[in-house]
């Protein structure tokens, strides 16, 4: 959910209790005023009627006028307590009823108690409180459809600035040139945004260019003293004849510097791919690829009689020709070498998914760990880094690769 529609849920949520809250108050205190402004008019009514009685020794005349209504019932020895109620009013002439509210008092006239009913309408007052209720929710209602529209539109355009530093971070790259441009704006907070972000982005590609200068500075300063071992140990191999334990140790040599090459030239392409140094991606079939890879490793196959199976679909696959040809070394060569004599691995390939499995003469890895940087069997003679590469150039390309045991085969599976 975005800032802006959580801010508006929120502020029309808020507004909406508070204005039903405040409304039924209000409805609650004009009612209460209305009639206690009716209750008034009984009490001065009653008041003239006891005037009345007090001059002349009788009481006035009954009487049902318009909003009001005078009866009056003698009481004897009876009591009534002076009492007001509400009561449906029934005007002169008139079968329908409406609300109305009644006073109930009683006089004494020549030494003989009287009950006096005194009754007004409160038709008046409940069509005020109506028009007053009806004019309160359009307000009410204009009042958040205000606040929609407002909020809408004004943080729509007070938040510009921001979405577009967003979007330039979003589009921003190491390796381009260009820098971060913000869009000027009078908020103060969004400046400080932009400053930061401005600020944090040149302190990336610094930090960028000089990490990419070590390393290609360091990958360059070690083939060159590789290279001369390899040229000195050759110049060895070629003079004096040599006995069985000088051999030993320089075929030792020879394993080591080589194993040295190939890990510095592993760290390098992670190093790369990382930084997204690559070649361009290109549309191809990984079909053809898998083909040929299998054609090359196919020696290696036959000189532990492995027994290949081939489940392989037409498939076009966007990505750089050169990490899928990696990809598909890394995960053939481990399932070549980590093999025994008279093994089985299976290649599966449909539109959705790649599946490498295996028998092997290990058991199963640390699924959490099978990906991670120099993790290996204590019986691997690799440099733990070529399950690392593969996950990084599939998640390159937002790709999927798991792995799993099951059946005593070691399956790897690449979705697309």
């Amino acid at each position: 959910m975005k800032l802006a529609q959580r801010y508006n849920r929120a502020n029309l949520l808020t507004s909406s209790i508070i204005l039903v809250i405040t409304g039924v108050i209000y409805y609650i205190a004009i009612h209460f005023i209305l009639t206690n402004k009716l209750d008034k008019d009984l009490v001065i009514e009653e008041k003239e009627i006891q005037a009345y009685v007090l001059n002349y020794g009788k009481l006035p005349s009954p009487g049902d006028f318009l909003h009001q209504k005078v009866a009056y019932v003698k009481l004897g020895n009876k009591k009534v307590n002076r009492n007001f109620f509400y009561d449906n009013y029934n005007r002169a002439n008139e079968k329908e009823s409406e609300p109305g509210r009644t006073l109930i008092t009683s006089v004494i006239v020549n030494g003989q108690n009287y009950q006096v009913s005194i009754s007004k309408s409160r038709a008046e007052s409940e069509d005020l409180i109506r028009l007053i209720f009806f004019i309160t929710l359009a307000v009410t209602i204009l009042l958040l459809v205000s606040l929609l529209l407002i909020n809408r539109f004004l943080l729509q355009s007070i938040w510009r600035p921001f979405y577009a530093t967003l979007n330039t971070m979003k589009a921003f790259n190491l390796t381009a040139k260009t820098d971060i441009k913000a869009q000027q704006t009078n908020i103060e907070e969004f400046n400080e945004l932009n400053i930061a972000v401005g600020s944090m982005a040149d302190s990336v590609k610094k930090d960028y260019k000089e990490l990419k200068t070590f390393t290609d500075n360091a990958s360059h300063e070690m083939m060159t003293p590789l290279a001369v071992i390899n040229s000195k140990l050759d110049l060895l191999l070629q003079g004096e004849a040599l006995n069985p334990q000088q051999g030993e140790l320089i075929d030792e040599i020879y394993n080591s510097v080589g194993r040295l090459g190939r890990l510095n030239h592993s760290l390098l392409l992670l190093a790369k791919i990382e930084n997204k140094l690559i070649p361009e991606q290109e549309t191809f079939n990984l079909k053809d690829l898998i083909v040929e890879k299998i054609k090359l490793f196919q020696e290696l196959v036959n000189g532990k009689n492995i027994t290949l199976t081939q489940n392989l679909l037409d498939k076009e696959i966007m990505m750089s020709k050169y990490l899928a040809d990696i990809l598909l070394n890394n995960l053939l060569s481990n399932a070549i070498r980590h093999n025994y004599n008279n093994g089985t691995i299976t290649i599966d390939l449909n539109k959705t998914e790649l599946i490498i499995s295996n028998t092997s003469k290990d058991n199963t890895l640390d699924q959490a760990q099978a990906f991670e940087r120099f993790y290996k069997t204590p019986s691997s003679e690799g440099m733990g880094l070529g399950l690392a590469m593969v996950k990084q150039i599939a998640g390159l390309h937002q790709f999927d690769i798991t792995y799993t045991y099951q059946d005593k085969l070691h399956i790897f599976c690449l979705t697309f």
